[in-house]
């Protein structure tokens, strides 16, 4: 069965797309640490990110500091906080939550519960600075 990473990027659900190319794409967390949590995955699934080929795993990273430097713009935050912690969704991808402190990017904090509104709004504002 396709992991839900999957059918966002076939389309089947619906997902605040920010960026995306021929391999990655780029969509916002539903369940987000900070408004603008983003997550950055390869196209292919392949559920953990070191059993990534090396330029597939290098594309990854190049395509997400692209993302990185529109969340940070459309956030105004002092850093963007990378996490890749892999358990919650069986397809390879990267955490880019803006922070302003360390504890912005500790994920047992509990979820910020956005709207669809407020997440569509800052889909825009991050896709202006792509």
């Amino acid at each position: 069965m396709a992991s839900i990473f999957t059918r966002i990027i076939n389309r089947e659900i619906p997902g605040q797309i920010v960026a995306e190319d021929n391999n990655y794409i780029a969509f916002l967390d539903i369940m987000p640490l900070q408004h603008g949590h983003t997550l950055v995955v390869p196209k292919q699934e392949i559920d953990y990110i070191y059993d990534l080929d090396d330029q597939t795993l290098a594309g990854l990273h190049v395509f997400s500091k692209k993302v990185a430097s529109a969340i940070k713009k459309a956030t105004g935050c002092k850093r963007i906080g990378v996490a890749v912690l892999g358990l919650e969704v069986p397809h390879a991808h990267i955490h880019l939550v803006p922070m302003n402190a360390m504890s912005d990017v500790n994920f047992s904090n509990p979820k910020l519960k956005p709207t669809a509104k407020e997440l569509s709004e800052m889909a825009e504002k991050i896709k202006r600075y792509l």
